[in-house]
């Protein structure tokens, strides 16, 4: 019996093996003690490898892990070891992809981490409840920049509107005094 492509977590940690932003989608790891073991020992494992631009596949744990490292960050897609590694393999790929969109192509830490809430609704565009839902990194960017446009102003225009509106408060108090 088929059943639909299935992901157990996303990963993104640093080049130290630290999270960055991780998502899991099942019990496997039911304490958080768990799952920064299973992200340490899956970091180790992966680490002296040479991931270039092509993804990398490992059976790890009787866990199938599929990964990509670019610049200082790691990138994790992780499925059971009945999953099927092209789908994960696509995943992973949309997962950077996207990233890649997002971050207008400087992938590293500090700016993962600047855009932290931007990576986790990518996240939540790529998968819901293990459940793969969009593998093309364009349209799940699109998808995440329009979620940050909506609601009000964007982020440079409101530190603008926010500093028109200080620079108005010190002016009224200069001529009140």
């Amino acid at each position: 019996m088929e059943t639909c492509p299935s992901v157990k977590n996303i990963l993104l940690l640093d080049s130290e093996g630290k999270r960055v932003a991780v998502k899991y989608y099942t019990d496997d790891w039911p304490v958080l003690s768990a799952k920064l073991a299973f992200e340490k020992s899956v970091f180790v494992k992966t680490q002296k490898a040479s991931s270039g631009a092509e993804a990398e596949i490992v059976m790890f744990d009787g866990q199938i892990v599929v990964y990509k490292f670019i610049q200082d960050l790691h990138f994790f897609v992780t499925g059971g070891d009945e999953d099927n590694e092209l789908i994960l393999a696509s995943v992973l790929q949309g997962f950077a992809d996207a990233i890649d969109i997002i971050l207008r192509n400087n992938v590293d830490k500090r700016t993962a981490l600047e855009n932290l809430d931007l990576i986790l609704l990518c996240l939540d565009e790529i998968v819901d409840g293990g459940i793969v839902l969009e593998t093309e990194g364009s349209v799940i960017a699109e998808k995440v920049l329009a979620h940050g446009a909506e609601g009000a102003t964007s982020i440079a225009e409101q530190t603008i509107v926010q500093a028109l509106t200080t620079a108005r408060e010190h002016f009224a108090k200069s001529l009140l005094m």
